[in-house]
C-alpha cells in the first residue's frame, strides 16, 4: 500500500519529526468481531492524542474549558489503514502540527506497534483543526499564544 502524500520525504524521516509521543493499549471493546481494531477506533485515538498533545504544551485546559470564548474544532480528518491492530496490542500514538496557518492548523498523527522486534506503521492521518468563536460560529485567527507556543514546540513557522 503506498503511503499518503503528507508523509514526507520517506516514512522514517516524517516518523522522526514526531516530539509528543503516547501510549495506546487497544481494549476489546475498540474491536470488530473479527478481533481487529474497528476503523472507528483510529479516529478516537487520534481524537485523544489530539487533546494529550494539547494538554502537553500547557494549553489544552483553556481551549477545552467551557468559559472560553472561542472552541477548537476539527474540520477534516483522514485516516490510512496501513497494517491490521487486534486486542491487546500496544500502540505508540504521535502527534505533531504538521502546518500551522492564520486560522487553521494540519495536525498529522500515527500509529505504530511492536512486531517480531521491529516497529510496524499500522495507521497514519491528518487533519485540520479551527478556531471558531461561540458567539459567531465562524473561525477566528489561532490566538498569538498559542501560535507560540506550538512553534516553540513544534520549531515550525506561520506559512
Amino acid at each position: 500500500m503506498a503511503l499518503p502524500s503528507f508523509i514526507k520525504p520517506d516514512a522514517e524521516s516524517w516518523l522522526n519529526q514526531f516530539q509528543f509521543k503516547t501510549q495506546i493499549t487497544v481494549r476489546y471493546c475498540e474491536t470488530d468481531q473479527s478481533g481487529h481494531l474497528n476503523n472507528v477506533s483510529h479516529l478516537i485515538y487520534f481524537e485523544q492524542g489530539r487533546v494529550e498533545y494539547l494538554n502537553h504544551l500547557g494549553i489544552g485546559k483553556t481551549i477545552f474549558q467551557e468559559v472560553s470564548d472561542i472552541m477548537f474544532v476539527a474540520v477534516d480528518i483522514e485516516c490510512q489503514y496501513l497494517a491490521q491492530v487486534y486486542f491487546g496490542d500496544s500502540l505508540e500514538l504521535g502527534v505533531r502540527i504538521g502546518k500551522l496557518g492564520n486560522r487553521s492548523m494540519d495536525i498529522e498523527y500515527y500509529l505504530s506497534t511492536k512486531r517480531e522486534g521491529q516497529d510496524v506503521l499500522v495507521a497514519s492521518g491528518r487533519g485540520a483543526c479551527v478556531f471558531v468563536s461561540k458567539d459567531t460560529a465562524k473561525s477566528v485567527p489561532i490566538p498569538e499564544h498559542y501560535r507560540d507556543i506550538i512553534n516553540n514546540f513544534e520549531q515550525i513557522q506561520v506559512v
